[in-house]
């Protein structure tokens, strides 16, 4: 996706002309800050420190992860339809697969020129990062209108018109053993599509990745299942799932008859199934939605949810936080040098405009950074179990814990693309006119201009900050939320978590040392 980013002064280019030259991740203006960037990282830093001992000595932090305050909106007048109809979400759904055709055909037929094509800025720009936004801060919108999955309902449909009781599925047993690694491995494709790949923001590359992604997400279903797939392999579907639970909104079902039939981990400590869209769905076909619940809750509280937590979420939880890393630290001019040292070892031996230095490097970065963060969590995990006189295994901590690190992917997801989002996602006004780049002016808007000054750098440089630190604050809460849990001792709980402490404040630093490059270099 890095090379999408650099459409944006070719999109409004009139408008750069006008702008004062430097380096602000896609503006037109420097920011000075106002005390040296070390000040900030220091100040930052001594917040998380300072936030840990406010929450560990005065904070009362209960020991179940289900008892928090919860809102059910289907109370409200009228909420209920309006929230569980099914043809309330069928224009949502019809509109969500038409969007993926529309990405598809416009990657194959339109324009190849990246920044007069629908495909590259609706899919990196507006689907991955606004969509990503928008489940984590809002709720798990993706469970709704996922267009596979209403491809395939679709499909099934139809089966049962043509012979009641046909099943499009197979209904092969999953492997427990694969657990989430199929999403993982998809998960790790996807990035290094976004981080390596030097045609990710080629149109007809965006189209075939697309229907590349169609086959595996429909054939999964097709052999394991629907709900099994989408829970295991469907690599979106299980990353939104992730972001979701910092959101201030859930799906609770309750009623053993309705969620003994899917698998333990939609459940929590009370047996009842949460953001569970298999059992939401289920315990509605009867015509009562009488255990069916659609909840306001505090933000991050449902990734202190209490369930068994497998290799496979350590593993993609911290995939998630590294790729994210790597992203932003791959804009560094620190970076740039590895590259340009890369490109030049490998003149003469691969230099392909796909295959060069500079893809070999960026492909052993999006791997080595995933491997190095996960050494060191795994580290860190084991100091936290010497300090508790390994009361708990390292492998036990880095499994409890673990959920506490999303907070921190997500506020440095914020803190990195929010100007790509405002700024370049302003380019999806005029491609909705003209989404195949043939000359179209649909809705009268293909004449806009990127406004590249609708937020200024330093707004974003103190929205970042704010996120970051925020961020390591949440998590710091939620692992302290853990340790009390885990421990059963404040005392306890508290020397365990100096060691994780450390690694957040460290993380703090080169966060937003990294997000500070483009606006202070």
């Amino acid at each position: 996706m890095r090379s999408l980013k650099l459409l944006l002064p070719l999109a409004a280019a009139g408008a750069a002309l006008a702008a004062v030259p430097a380096h602000a991740h896609g503006f037109g203006e420097r920011y000075d800050l106002p005390v040296p960037l070390g000040y900030f990282m220091v100040g930052a830093g001594a917040a998380v420190a300072l936030s840990f001992v406010v929450i560990g000595w005065f904070g009362r932090v209960g020991a179940g992860g289900g008892g928090y305050w919860r809102y059910n909106l289907l109370a409200l007048p009228l909420a209920g339809p309006l929230l569980t109809n099914p043809l309330v979400l069928l224009p949502v759904k019809l509109l969500s697969v038409f969007l993926l055709g529309l990405v598809i055909a416009a990657g194959l037929f339109g324009s190849q020129v990246p920044s007069l094509n629908f495909s590259p800025t609706f899919v990196w720009v507006v689907w991955w990062v606004g969509l990503g936004f928008f489940v984590a801060l809002v709720g798990n919108a993706w469970a709704l209108i996922n267009p596979w999955r209403a491809v395939f309902e679709a499909a099934e449909a139809v089966c049962r018109m043509i012979k009641p009781g046909l099943r499009l599925s197979l209904g092969e047993r999953y492997p427990p053993s694969w657990g989430l690694w199929p999403a993982l491995v998809l998960f790790l494709l996807f990035a290094w599509l976004e981080n390596a790949y030097p045609e990710s923001s080629v149109p007809v590359r965006v189209g075939a990745m697309a229907i590349t992604y169609t086959v595996i997400t429909l054939g999964g279903m097709a052999v394991f299942g629907k709900h099994q797939w989408l829970r295991h392999g469907e690599a979106f579907s299980v990353v939104f799932e992730f972001l979701s639970r910092f959101a201030p909104t859930e799906v609770r079902v309750s009623g053993s008859a309705v969620c003994g039939e899917c698998s333990e981990e939609c459940r929590d400590e009370d047996g009842e199934c949460v953001n569970c869209y298999e059992c939401f769905q289920r315990s509605g076909e009867g015509g009562s939605d009488v255990r069916r619940k659609v909840n306001l809750r505090p933000f991050a509280i449902g990734l202190a949810r209490r369930q068994s937590i497998g290799p496979d979420v350590v593993a993609l939880v911290v995939l998630m936080l590294a790729t994210v890393t790597f992203d932003g630290f791959g804009a560094t001019s620190a970076w740039v040098d590895v590259q340009s040292e890369s490109l030049d070892a490998f003149v003469g031996v691969v230099n392909t405009a796909v295959v060069n230095g500079i893809t070999i490097a960026d492909t052993l970065g999006l791997l080595l950074f995933p491997a190095a963060f996960l050494l060191v969590y795994l580290a860190f995990c084991g100091l936290m179990a010497r300090a508790v006189g390994n009361l708990r295994t390292a492998g036990e901590l880095a499994r409890a814990f673990v959920f506490s690190l999303v907070p921190i992917a997500l506020a440095y997801n914020i803190a990195h693309f929010f100007t790509l989002l405002v700024v370049q996602g302003q380019l999806l006004i005029p491609l909705s006119s003209d989404p195949l780049g043939r000359g179209w002016d649909l809705f009268g808007t293909a004449d806009y201009v990127t406004d590249i000054g609708v937020v200024s750098a330093r707004a974003v440089w103190f929205l970042s900050i704010g996120a970051i630190v925020a961020g390591h604050i949440t998590a710091v809460y939620l692992a302290h939320h853990t340790a009390t849990r885990l421990f059963g001792n404040r005392a306890l709980a508290m020397r365990s978590q100096y060691p994780m402490l450390a690694l957040m404040v460290m993380y703090t630093v080169v966060s937003l040392w990294i997000v500070a490059q483009p606006i202070v270099e």
